[in-house]
């Protein structure tokens, strides 16, 4: 643990908190201890909105049943 502290520049006891899930760890912190256990690569998947079934879901829900569509303006002859 003390070694991955010092690859990810910070302490053993940000790395507890890490571990119990403390929400006030930066996520330069998160990014730091990814980098050092070479798994950075994988914090661009968490936003990817391609792999969240669930908000795609959601979304879909809250389209409209039915959209009409606006007729174009008759211009004025």
């Amino acid at each position: 643990m003390s070694v991955l502290a010092d690859r990810a520049f910070t302490s053993r006891s940000t790395l507890q908190r890490i571990e119990a899930g403390d929400p006030g760890v930066g996520i330069g912190i998160y990014a730091a201890v990814l980098q050092a256990l070479g798994l950075l690569d994988e914090l661009a998947a968490v936003a990817d909105v391609s792999r969240d079934s669930v908000g795609q879901s959601l979304a879909t829900a809250d389209l409209p049943i039915r959209a009409r569509l606006r007729r174009p303006a008759k211009p004025d002859a």
